[in-house]
C-alpha cells in the first residue's frame, strides 16, 4: 500500500529516481538485490527502466491487494470485483509495454493477441483457451481476445505457467517486443513469479456476455492508498494469510495425490478390461483372416495361371517380330551387321533370362499364392518389359532409316568422287598438253626472237587462266572436305545410337536382377507368414486350454456351492430343523417389506420358516420332509429349482 504522494509520483513517472531501496522497504515494497540495483541505478539513465520499475511496483501492489481481499472475501470472485478488474488492467499495461508497431492494411497498430497466441505453440494445454477465445462471438478486436485469454487463464490457475513458458523463449518475443520491454527483462520474470500466488484464488468469470473490446484500461490508484494505522493491521493479516495459504496448499496436495491414485486404479481396471476384450476380438479376427487367406489363395492361383499364359503369348509375338526385323536388317550396311547381330544375341539371352525368371516365378507363385502385392509388382514389371520392347522396335526402325540415309549418302559421295577423278584426269591431260605447247614455244622462242614479245603476252594470259582454274579446283576440294566432315558426324551419331542400345540392354539386366531380389523377398515373406501361422496356432491352443480350465473351474464351483448348501441343510436338520418364526414377531414381509394387515395376511415358508405375504410365497414344491407340494417363498423356490436342475445334469 502506498501513500498519496507516492501514488502521485507513480502517475507522473518522475519520482522513483528520488528514493533509495530503503524507502521501498518502508512502504511495503520488497525487492531482490538485482531489482533494487535496477530501480536505483539504471532508472537515472533509461526512461524505459523507470517505466519497468513502476510497472513492477504496480503489479506487486495489485497482486498483493487481490490476494488479501480475496481471502478476506471468503468466496469465489466474479468479474465485477474491483481488485480483480484492477489486476487485469495492470497486467494489460505490463504486456503492452515495449510492443512493436506492426503494419497492416488498415494502418499501424499494437496488438497483445500476437504474443499470447504464441503460448498455444509452446504449451499444448493452452490450445483449449485459444480455441474458446476464437469461438467467442462478441469479440471483434485483438485486444478483446487478449483480455478474454487472461481471464480464462486465471480461472484455470495456469496464468503463471503460461507466461513462464512465454518469457523463456526470448527469440520468439523479440518479434513482438522491443529489447527494453518488461517481458524481455528481469522484471518480467519477477512478475511471473508473483503470479504463482494467484493459484489460491477461485474465480468464476463470465467472458461471453462482457464487452471486452471497448473497456478502458485505466489504473485506479485510490485502492492502494493507506494510512499509517493500517501498517499494524497489515502485518497481522499477512500472518493469517500465510497460515491460510499453507493449509490450503496442503489440502490441495492431498487432493491431488488422492486423485492421482484414483486415476491410476481406474486406468488399471480399464486396461485390464480392454486387454480382455482385445484378446476376444483378436481371436475372432484371426479366424476371419484365416478364412480370407484361404479364399485369396484360390484366387491368386487362377490369376497367376492367366498372367503366365498372357506373358508367354506376348514373348512369342515379340520374338517373331524381332526375328523378322533382324532378317530385314541383314541387308543393310556390313559395318552395322555386327551391331545388329550382337543386339539379336542379347535379345535372345534376355528372352532366355526372362523364361528362366518366369519359371522361377511360377515356382514361387505356387509357394506364395497368398501375396497379392508381389503379384501386382510382377504384373507391373511385365508391362514395363513390354514397353521396353516397343521402344526397342521404334529404335530399330529409326536405325534402319538412318542406315538407308547413310547408304544413299555413300552412293552420292562415290558418284562425286568419280566425277572428281574424271576432272582430275582431264586436268592432267590439259597440263600435259600445256607442257608440250610450252616446249614448242621455247623452241619457237629460240628460233624466232622477233615473236618474243607476242609469245610473252600469250604466256601471261595463259598463266592467268591457269590461276583461275586452280582457284576453282581448290574451292571444289574444300566442298568435298565439308561433305567428308558431314559423313564423319553421321558416323558419330550411329555410334551414339549403339551406345543407347547398349544402355537399354544394361537396364534390362538390372530389371532382371531386381526381379530376382524380389523373388528372394517373397521367400522371406513366406517364411514370416508360416511363423505367424505357427504362433497363431499356439495362441489358439493356449486359449482353448484356458477355456477348458475355466469350464472345469465353473463346474467345480457349482458342485462346491451345491455341497455347501447340502451341508447347511444337514446342519439345520441336525440342529432340529428350520426355525419356525412366530406370527407376533413378524410385522412386515421379509421380501417386499410391506406391512401385514387384514387384507395382506401372513404365510410361513415350509422350507426356511420365515413369514411372507401371499404374493412373495405363492409357490408350491415337494420337500424332503413332506412328499406333497407345500408353500415355499420365491427365494427358496429359485434355489430348489436350481438344485434340481444341477442334480439332473
Amino acid at each position: 500500500m502506498l501513500c498519496r504522494t507516492q501514488v502521485a509520483h507513480l502517475v507522473t513517472g518522475q519520482r522513483l529516481e528520488m528514493y533509495s531501496p530503503q524507502s521501498f522497504r518502508r512502504w511495503g515494497i520488497t525487492h531482490t538485490k538485482s531489482m533494487e540495483q535496477l530501480a536505483y541505478s539504471q532508472v537515472m539513465r533509461d526512461p524505459m527502466a523507470m517505466e519497468r520499475a513502476n510497472l513492477l511496483n504496480m503489479a506487486k501492489l495489485s497482486i498483493k491487494g487481490l490476494i488479501e481481499s480475496a481471502l478476506s472475501f471468503g468466496r469465489t470472485l466474479d468479474s465485477d470485483y474491483p481488485p480483480l478488474q484492477q489486476f487485469f488492467v495492470v497486467m494489460e499495461h505490463c504486456l503492452k509495454h515495449g510492443l512493436k508497431v506492426r503494419k497492416s492494411f488498415l494502418g499501424y497498430s499494437k496488438s497483445l493477441w500476437g504474443p499470447l497466441e504464441v503460448v498455444e505453440r509452446l504449451c499444448p494445454e493452452a490450445a483449449e483457451i485459444a480455441a474458446s477465445v476464437r469461438d467467442l462471438p462478441g469479440l471483434k478486436t485483438p485486444l478483446g481476445r487478449a483480455r478474454a485469454w487472461l481471464r480464462l487463464a486465471l480461472m484455470q490457475k495456469k496464468l503463471a505457467d503460461y507466461l513462464r513458458c512465454l518469457i523463456t523463449r526470448k527469440d520468439l518475443l523479440s518479434d513482438f517486443y522491443e529489447s527494453s520491454a518488461v517481458m524481455l527483462e528481469e522484471e518480467g520474470a519477477v512478475i511471473v513469479g508473483l503470479l504463482v500466488g494467484l493459484n489460491v484464488i477461485d474465480a468464476n468469470l463470465c467472458v461471453k456476455g462482457e464487452d471486452l473490446d471497448s473497456q478502458v484500461g485505466v489504473i485506479d490508484f485510490s485502492m492502494y492508498l493507506k494510512n499509517d494505522i493500517d501498517d499494524y493491521r497489515s502485518e497481522e493479516r499477512n500472518g493469517q494469510i500465510a497460515a491460510i495459504l499453507d493449509q490450503k496448499n496442503y489440502v490441495e496436495e492431498l487432493n491431488r495425490q488422492l486423485n492421482s491414485t484414483v486415476q491410476s486404479l481406474q486406468g488399471r481396471v480399464d486396461s485390464l478390461e480392454k486387454s480382455n476384450t482385445k484378446l476376444i476380438e483378436e481371436l475372432a479376427i484371426a479366424k476371419n483372416n484365416i478364412i480370407k487367406l484361404q479364399e485369396e489363395n484360390h484366387q491368386l492361383r487362377n490369376e497367376n495361371a492367366f498372367i503366365l499364359v498372357k506373358a508367354q503369348q506376348h514373348l512369342e509375338m515379340a520374338q517373331g517380330d524381332v526375328d523378322v526385323e533382324l532378317d530385314t536388317y541383314k541387308q543393310s550396311r556390313q559395318g552395322l551387321d555386327e551391331m545388329y547381330n550382337e543386339a539379336r544375341r542379347q535379345l535372345r539371352e534376355e528372352c532366355q533370362l526372362r523364361q528362366d525368371v518366369e519359371n522361377e516365378l511360377v515356382v514361387q507363385v505356387s509357394m506364395k499364392q497368398e501375396m497379392e502385392l508381389a503379384m501386382k509388382l510382377l504384373e507391373k514389371d511385365i508391362h514395363e518389359k513390354q514397353d521396353t520392347l516397343i521402344g526397342l522396335r521404334h529404335q530399330l526402325d529409326e536405325v534402319k532409316a538412318i542406315n538407308v540415309e547413310m547408304y544413299q549418302k555413300l552412293q552420292h559421295s562415290d558418284d562425286s568422287l568419280k566425277q572428281k577423278s574424271d576432272i582430275i584426269t582431264r586436268l592432267e591431260e590439259k597440263t600435259n598438253q600445256i607442257t608440250a605447247t610450252m616446249k614448242q614455244l621455247e623452241q619457237r622462242l629460240q628460233e624466232v626472237q622477233q615473236e618474243h614479245w607476242s609469245a610473252e603476252d600469250g604466256a601471261r594470259r595463259f598463266k592467268e587462266d591457269l590461276a583461275n582454274k586452280t582457284d576453282s579446283l581448290q574451292r571444289q576440294i574444300a566442298q568435298r572436305e565439308r561433305q567428308l566432315l558431314q559423313l564423319e558426324t553421321d558416323l558419330k551419331i550411329e555410334k551414339e545410337w549403339r551406345q543407347t542400345l547398349q544402355g537399354d540392354l544394361d537396364r534390362e539386366h538390372e530389371a532382371v536382377s531386381q526381379l530376382s531380389t524380389e523373388a528372394k523377398q517373397i521367400i522371406g515373406l513366406r517364411k514370416e507368414f508360416y511363423e505367424l501361422q505357427d504362433e497363431n496356432q499356439q495362441l489358439k491352443g493356449f486359449c482353448e486350454e484356458q477355456e477348458q480350465a475355466l469350464q472345469e473351474l465353473g463346474s467345480k464351483l457349482s458342485e462346491s456351492k451345491l455341497k455347501i448348501e447340502d451341508m447347511k441343510e444337514a446342519n439345520k436338520a441336525l440342529q432340529g430343523g428350520q426355525v419356525w418364526l412366530k406370527d407376533r414377531d413378524a410385522t412386515h414381509c421379509k421380501l417386499c417389506e410391506k406391512e401385514f394387515s387384514i387384507s395382506r395376511r401372513k404365510h410361513h415358508c415350509r422350507n426356511c420358516g420365515e413369514i411372507f405375504c401371499n404374493a412373495c410365497s405363492d409357490n408350491e414344491l415337494p420337500l424332503p420332509a413332506s412328499p406333497k407340494p407345500v408353500r415355499v417363498c420365491d427365494t427358496c423356490h429359485a434355489l430348489l429349482l436350481q438344485r434340481c436342475s444341477s442334480n439332473v445334469t
